[in-house]
């Protein structure tokens, strides 16, 4: 099936314009879309990009895959700051599959802002998801792997399935700085236990750690990107805090972190 066997209506293909929305560590257009904050990431643009009627708005997804981010029209723009704000309107065309309809387009170009009328034969139907592309429910102590941006967007969100999760244990905790492999061990404990202490790295970036916050002072808090967060071992709420101090140690020396990476005691 092809996107425009689903989109009859767009009959005047030049009116169009194709975002294939890509982004950074720090501005990824899929934590946008999570954080509902989709629509005002797009209408800011280094160029003047949308100067057609409309857009319709793919989200990179998976390698040659693309969420269906709606299609917009392009009401006005400004300069504003060397940036160009636009004034966008989010259509009423097929809304239901916004964030459920995923297309395999395999881009051949660097060009993010491709005419629709080029490109329409070669979007194909992927799959439409049964419910709206969200947070995946906590995934397991033993499967938990989250980079930065998405452990904010958790925390934001207040998802319930995580928050139930990383609360109801104690436990020893990784993380990994994704661009030298140098790792940090850190431990939970307390009422909130995983979820308050990681909701403190979502704010801060650093939670506080000495060696992180040095470093997010020096290159700003836009490097927490790098961070990955794991879990290395959880205990019931009713283990003595001392006991997973001691464990924090136990990993500390197993994994060399006071050595080669973060922790400086």
């Amino acid at each position: 099936m092809k996107f425009r066997d689903i989109f009859t209506e767009l009959e005047n293909l030049t009116k169009y314009k194709v975002h294939l929305a890509t982004g950074q560590k720090d501005n990824d257009p899929l934590i946008a879309f999570l954080q509902d904050k989709f629509k005002e990431w797009q209408e800011s643009q280094a160029n003047r990009n949308f100067e057609r009627d409309y857009i319709v708005s793919l989200i990179s997804y998976d390698t040659s895959e693309w969420l269906f981010a709606g299609i917009y029209k392009s009401i006005d723009s400004k300069l504003v700051k060397k940036r160009y704000k636009y004034k966008t309107e989010l259509l009423d065309l097929h809304s239901d599959l916004i964030g459920r309809l995923i297309i395999r387009y395999k881009k051949k170009f660097r060009q993010s802002y491709p005419y629709l009328e080029n490109i329409i034969d070669d979007l194909d139907v992927s799959q439409i998801l049964k419910e709206k592309y969200s947070i995946i429910d906590f995934p397991g102590y033993e499967n938990t792997i989250i980079d930065f941006n998405y452990l904010q967007t958790i925390i934001k969100k207040n998802d319930k399935s995580w928050c139930t999760a990383l609360q109801n244990v104690k436990g020893v905790y990784l993380i990994t700085d994704k661009t030298n492999g140098k790792q940090y061990v850190g431990s939970a404990y307390g009422e909130y236990s995983f979820w308050s202490r990681w909701a403190q790295y979502a704010q801060s970036g650093h939670g506080g750690n000495i060696e992180l916050k040095s470093i997010i002072e020096e290159n700003g808090k836009n490097y927490a990107q790098n961070f990955q967060f794991s879990i290395l071992e959880i205990h019931t709420k009713i283990t003595d805090d001392n006991k997973i101090i001691e464990r924090e140690q136990h990993w500390k020396n197993v994994l060399l972190t006071k050595e080669f990476g973060y922790n400086k005691n």
